[in-house]
């Protein structure tokens, strides 16, 4: 068996170890255009901040080491520019000298990557001007934020300018104003990382804010220019953006023209086509990584997600299937987390506006819990989302946002889903507890207690977005059951005021020829006087999430 993988990095390099393990006898060639043939991508914006100080750590390994440890060819500087699938043969060029040559394969394997987007607009070719992806790029923009820093040294900090909200822009944004650079970020859509449902994002749009990030929401830049002190970006608006130095972080695309040109099966966003052993349209040819199209276990669409675990699961899997073993790709989920500053986002499975999307039904639930007991000092809250299939209770996606614990928590939700776990088995699932680390109802359990409830009706809920969309007339009786201390703090719009330990001796203030919309700070009040109000003859559900979902979709209120 003669393999050769054209890319390393994650998904090639993985495909390239996982192949010599299970083959001593075959030839192994690995190629890379770049000089480093596996690096730490993820690690690169907490070089530029210095975090990560030493450069080698990038490496997670070296040709070197490969070629000692797994006796593979590998061969970096060398580009694969050509498949001639009749003849199982790669062209190659070497990217110094130019001189190409001709390697035979049986199996061959695509890890070429995906490229970050540089769209065609004038002025983007200007010095300053940057994109990352690889240890080059990053070397590019280390150096000029250390040149920057030196010559502002004592005067106005130098600005940086980062051209979308993605988790890299973020990542960027967090690091540069950790060195002392002043950021502004432009972003197309509305609302800072995209990919989450935009409630979640309101508590990282505000740590942005308060760290003096500015955010241009809803902008997109349209040219940019040069000037005596740095550069300007002209926006769609008409506004300006002046800087010292830009960086582009609109999206990637997949690198596929290797593939394009060789014949194989792309798909309508470019991703190559793969089936669930990661073979292309050719049986021979293999394809992993960022450069493919995977199946969402979700909705069962076509999709592409650019993340390093899924990439590196792939090669090992393509070199199973290859030799002899079982090798079935279940899909790609999307758990994904980033940290900005002292708050974390985190995300599995298919978001709200995926499903609506898709046009598939589904409900949803909100809680805000302590990280871990509350009485245990240093607790601090995070807010979860959880998303489900009506009918059955089959767990369809999760999000989480807040501090330490949200990693735990989505972790946990990502297992349920791929397991394909409903709502009711989250209010049996046993977790490890003490009071430093969780509760004895972890939060797991809570959004399994709440999203239960829901389902089998006694917990009867109204997402509160639907509420706030009606016009204020057809809105049912809002009726805040918090304390009057809370509720002169901050309500919402058109409440009454009795707090839930006076609700049974109240009950004469109510009405009951109109609906109520109980809610509280979290739920927990608002489903407690659900129940009393039920009880009693009213009408009534409980406003998902309470006040504090409400601040997530009107912020500052």
């Amino acid at each position: 068996m003669k393999l050769v993988i054209v890319g390393g990095v994650a998904g090639g390099a993985s495909a390239a170890t996982r192949a010599r393990r299970l083959s001593e006898q075959a030839e192994i060639v690995l190629l890379e255009r770049g000089p480093d043939v596996s690096f730490a991508n993820c690690g690169l914006p907490y070089y530029v901040g210095q975090e990560i100080v030493e450069r080698g750590k990038l490496l997670v390994t070296t040709p070197a080491r490969l070629r000692a440890r797994f006796r593979l060819d590998v061969r970096t500087q060398t580009e694969a520019v050509a498949i001639d699938r009749a003849a199982h043969t790669v062209t190659l060029r070497n990217v110094a000298t130019g001189a190409e040559s001709v390697e035979t394969y049986d199996r061959l394997i695509l890890a070429p990557g995906a490229t970050p987007i540089r769209p065609p607009l004038p002025g983007l070719d200007l010095p300053g001007i940057h994109t990352l992806r690889n240890l080059a790029d990053v070397d590019r923009i280390k150096s000029a934020v250390d040149d920057l820093l030196a010559s502002h040294a004592g005067g106005t900090p130098p600005r940086a300018i980062i051209v979308g909200a993605g988790f890299i822009g973020l990542e960027l944004v967090e690091n540069l104003v950790r060195r002392g650079v002043h950021c502004a970020v432009v972003e197309l859509q509305d609302q800072v990382l995209p990919p989450f449902d935009r409630e979640i994002t309101t508590p990282i749009a505000e740590t942005l804010a308060r760290h003096g990030v500015e955010v241009r929401l809803q902008e997109a830049a349209e040219a940019f220019e040069a000037t005596p002190a740095g550069l300007r970006i002209r926006l769609k608006s008409g506004a300006t953006l002046d800087g010292h130095l830009v960086i582009l972080g609109v999206g990637v695309r997949p690198e596929n023209r290797l593939a394009v040109e060789a014949g194989l099966e792309v798909g309508p966003r470019g991703g190559i086509r793969v089936n669930e052993s990661l073979q292309t349209s050719d049986p021979h040819i293999y394809a992993v990584g960022d450069a493919i199209e995977v199946r969402d276990p979700v909705t069962g669409a076509a999709t592409q997600v650019p993340l390093a675990g899924p990439a590196n699961r792939q090669g090992r899997l393509a070199a199973n299937h290859i030799f002899g073993q079982p090798a079935h790709y279940r899909g790609t989920q999307g758990t994904a987390i980033v940290r900005v500053f002292d708050r974390v986002a985190a995300c599995t499975g298919a978001a709200e506006k995926t499903l609506r999307r898709a046009q598939l039904p589904y409900r949803k639930v909100y809680i805000h819990p302590m990280n871990h007991a509350g009485y245990y000092p240093g607790a601090e809250q995070m807010s979860l989302k959880l998303l489900f299939d009506p009918q059955t209770g089959r767990i369809l996606g999760a999000q989480g946002v807040g501090g330490e614990g949200v990693d735990k928590r989505i972790d946990v939700l990502a297992i349920a889903l791929q397991a394909g776990l409903t709502v009711t088995q989250l209010e049996e699932a046993e977790l490890c507890y003490s009071p430093q680390f969780g509760s004895a109802k972890d939060p797991v359990n809570m959004l399994g207690f709440v999203a239960s409830g829901l389902l089998r009706g006694e917990h009867p809920q109204l997402d509160l977005d639907t509420v706030l969309a009606l016009p204020e007339e057809e809105r049912p009786l809002l009726l805040d059951v918090r304390t009057v201390e809370e509720f002169t703090q901050g309500t919402l719009p058109g409440a009454i005021n009795i707090p839930v330990d006076d609700l049974r001796t109240r009950l004469e203030e109510l009405p009951r020829d109109r609906p109520i919309a109980a809610f509280c700070q979290v739920g927990q009040r608002g489903y407690l006087a659900t129940r009393i109000l039920l009880q009693h003859g009213f009408d009534v559900r409980n406003l998902g999430g309470g006040y504090k979902t409400y601040r997530l979709f009107v912020p500052g209120k």
